[in-house]
């Protein structure tokens, strides 16, 4: 068993001495895996405002972050939202945010921030009963992006006429998308402008 690991160990180092000699005699053209990782990685989202008209309002039920490949996400949990029927939504960035309703400043840490407007309020309006318990100027409830690449900071701005205001902070000025599936809606936020590896 040893011999086999020693054999094994041997053949490793020598192709690791390999690559890297053919790696310093010339830059060589990527390897098909990286060309397609690349590929999958290309974001032409642009960083400019999107916006969907609401054509009603939901109630939002949670907020959660995950990361993935290329980006890193925030998702809305939104009651009764459907893809043939969009939850309304305006995303964009500030230089500052400030609360709806108050005009109170919020402060957001990161590079850059990116307010999201979602047409759904964290109460119910027939009777005022709290569907998330978000809070104005304090991280979002629930959401630890610890460790992520481009989310650096969360706040909650306010839920005011309708509308749940988030305030994003995020590493730089990147790329994002918009997404609808079903009862959720998704920001996507690029780890980077050219392809992510």
């Amino acid at each position: 068993m040893r011999r086999w690991g020693t054999a094994l160990a041997a053949l490793t180092l020598a192709g690791a001495g390999l690559a890297t000699t053919a790696g310093t005699a010339g830059a060589a053209a990527p390897s098909k895996a990286a060309s397609a990782q690349a590929a999958a990685c290309a974001t032409a989202w642009g960083s400019g405002d999107k916006a969907v008209q609401p054509a009603g309002h939901r109630l939002l039920k949670n907020i959660r972050a995950g990361q993935h490949e290329c980006f890193d996400r925030l998702v809305f949990d939104v009651k009764g939202g459907t893809t043939a029927d969009p939850t309304g939504y305006r995303v964009g960035y500030v230089d500052a945010m400030y609360q709806d309703g108050s005009g109170d400043p919020i402060a957001v840490g990161g590079g850059a921030i990116l307010e999201i407007h979602v047409a759904a309020p964290s109460y119910d309006p027939e009777n005022g009963a709290e569907t998330y318990p978000g809070r104005a100027g304090k991280p979002l409830p629930g959401v630890d992006i610890a460790g992520f690449r481009t989310f650096k900071n969360t706040r909650f701005g306010a839920s005011f006429e309708g509308e749940t205001q988030v305030g994003l902070g995020v590493r730089a000025r990147l790329p994002f998308r918009v997404l609808q599936a079903d009862n959720r809606l998704i920001v996507d936020v690029a780890h980077s402008w050219a392809a992510v590896r």
